[in-house]
């Protein structure tokens, strides 16, 4: 059977998923993932989630080209909707959606997470607001990583559950939950060259607030930004 191609952001993803895993691929899009992860022997069993009537009749007609119907069900259902109370899930994967998103079909889903070992989470953007979920949540970050593919820069959080406070320093937690934990430590090139962008945008926005009328609100927000840009030079200048 050929194997097929995945873009370098979902290889990624798929590296941490554990070997002989029961996984649930959350917003699957054409079940590129779930197919390849079944056929190169990492998951055992995939339940496919799509909420979108397109790409759910695609992810279908891909597993069945890969004749992988009885490995990996297609479902459509909002978030994990999908996962009814006998399946047996131990690892979930939620790639390519925003990270608020992302904290969203979490919270949203709880329920369903009783079993789960694993969340394999890349959102495009606000990975911030995954972290403080699984603060708020009793998940604790395992490993990070950060990648560029095409011009877009991807995170990729892995969580398991635990203390939520490990990889945090006490006096350098908010600083991190913007950064991430791990990536802060190891600053690669591309980490380095998403924050520069990022840098430059607030002081392009802080600007821009500076001639707004001041109102609570916009007065967060630069406080916010202050915070922000101060971090920022703190870790690269």
């Amino acid at each position: 059977m050929q194997i097929p191609h995945l873009s370098k952001r979902l290889e990624k993803v798929a590296s941490f998923i554990p070997k002989h895993s029961f996984l649930a691929d959350i917003g699957t899009d054409h079940a590129y993932l779930p197919v390849y992860v079944v056929i190169n022997g990492i998951a055992k069993q995939v339940i496919a989630g799509e909420v979108s009537d397109g790409p759910f009749e695609i992810a279908k007609q891909h597993v069945k080209k890969h004749q992988l119907e009885h490995l990996i069900e297609v479902r459509k259902g909002n978030g994990l909707d999908v996962i009814g109370k006998e399946d047996i899930i131990d690892c979930i994967t939620i790639a390519g959606m925003g990270g608020s998103l992302i904290s969203n079909i979490l919270e949203q889903g709880k329920e369903k997470l009783t079993h789960v070992k694993r969340l394999i989470l890349q959102p495009n953007i606000a990975a911030i607001s995954i972290r403080k979920w699984l603060i708020n949540n009793n998940w604790e970050l395992k490993d990070e990583d950060i990648l560029k593919e095409d011009g877009h820069i991807y995170e990729i959080l892995v969580a398991e559950k635990g203390n939520p406070l490990t990889p945090y320093k006490e006096n350098e937690k908010e600083k991190e939950l913007l950064f991430g934990p791990y990536l802060l430590k190891e600053k690669n090139d591309v980490f380095q060259e998403k924050w520069k962008r990022e840098y430059m945008e607030w002081q392009n926005i802080y600007r821009q607030l500076q001639h707004a009328k001041e109102t609570e609100e916009i007065h967060k927000k630069k406080e916010e930004l202050v915070n922000y840009m101060k971090w920022y030079e703190e870790e690269f200048r």
